[in-house]
């Protein structure tokens, strides 16, 4: 009954955003480098901040750390939702917002100092990766779900490592944000604050699982993202291309884009892949050791990705004996 509830709160909240976003002209307007062709209201992911809002205040006592930090990147996303800021202040408040989830997690003390720099540089890393996948309907709302399920069946059936009604809380706003975005014409889309709010809830959970266990294994929750964001900027870097500048090299983008695969159908293969390879990864935890599992799920991903290059040279010989 309580999920029936919240989820009725947050519809009728995205319904009143949605009048809001329309009132104020918060739209995504697309250019030639974006994978959609029609204006269309942004920011919808603004629903996963209220969500944290409504689980914080019904346990305050022990979340004030991760509410501030996901409230500071809600806030400073959104105001580049309306209006572009400079990569400088986006990062300042991601990192700001990272001390704060690691000072509650006590990563500090756990952890030496080589260790946390690390920690930053992937946490800092992975918030923006999710940020850049999100191009396409339904991508972010169902890789949400299967990295949030993914959390919830470790942490019921192998370790708990949190209030298990927290993820849950995540999982119903990715169900009510695909409500209005897992469409051929999507009602809304997440927008910055929806993809780093998200990202930036997933980063604690996983940040938190690791140190409950000690393995690093399950940053391979976020495999598929990860491998396709990073391969990608070493391309644009290849390339002698601003990896901070719009594009359309993603493997998702080349697939909507040149390949013209319809966009619900690329979301539903990565939220896919990604489920299939966490549950690997859960298989084989503490079977063999973290490093021959990161090798079993990275390699063929690479592999995946590279035919990404296949693709792009057979969509511009197309094109050659087209002209």
């Amino acid at each position: 009954m309580e999920y029936t509830i919240l989820g009725i709160i947050l519809m009728i909240i995205m319904l009143l955003y949605f009048k809001v976003a329309d009132h104020f002209n918060i739209i995504d307007k697309p250019n030639q480098r974006s994978s959609h062709t029609e204006v269309t209201l942004r920011g919808g992911g603004i629903i996963f901040w209220f969500s944290a809002l409504l689980y914080f205040v019904q346990h305050i006592q022990n979340n004030y750390f991760f509410f501030t930090g996901i409230t500071l990147v809600s806030l400073i996303s959104f105001w580049d939702d309306i209006q572009s800021l400079s990569n400088k202040i986006r990062i300042s408040i991601h990192f700001l917002s990272i001390t704060l989830i690691f000072f509650d997690l006590n990563l500090f003390q756990l952890m030496p100092v080589w260790g946390v720099v690390i920690a930053y540089i992937l946490a800092i890393g992975l918030i923006n990766a999710y940020n850049f996948m999100d191009g396409i309907n339904g991508i972010t709302g169902l890789y949400t779900l299967a990295v949030m399920g993914s959390l919830l069946y470790v942490n019921t059936k192998i370790q708990l490592f949190t209030d298990g009604v927290f993820i849950k809380y995540a999982m119903i706003a990715s169900l009510v944000f695909l409500f209005f975005n897992y469409r051929k014409k999507a009602k809304c889309f997440a927008g910055d604050v929806g993809s780093i709010a998200i990202a930036f809830w997933i980063i604690y959970l996983i940040v938190k699982l690791i140190l409950v266990t000690e393995s690093v294994i399950w940053l391979l929750f976020l495999a598929v993202y990860g491998v396709d964001a990073v391969c990608t900027i070493l391309h644009r870097l290849y390339l002698k291309q601003n990896i901070f500048e719009a594009h359309r090299l993603h493997l998702y983008q080349v697939l909507s884009n040149e390949y013209k695969i319809q966009h619900r159908l690329v979301s539903f293969f990565y939220a896919l892949l990604q489920t299939g390879i966490s549950l690997v990864v859960i298989f084989l935890y503490q079977k063999v050791q973290d490093a021959i599992v990161f090798l079993i799920v990275i390699i063929p991903l690479l592999f995946i990705y590279s035919s990404k290059f296949y693709l792009l040279n057979r969509h511009n010989l197309q094109l050659k004996h087209e002209a």
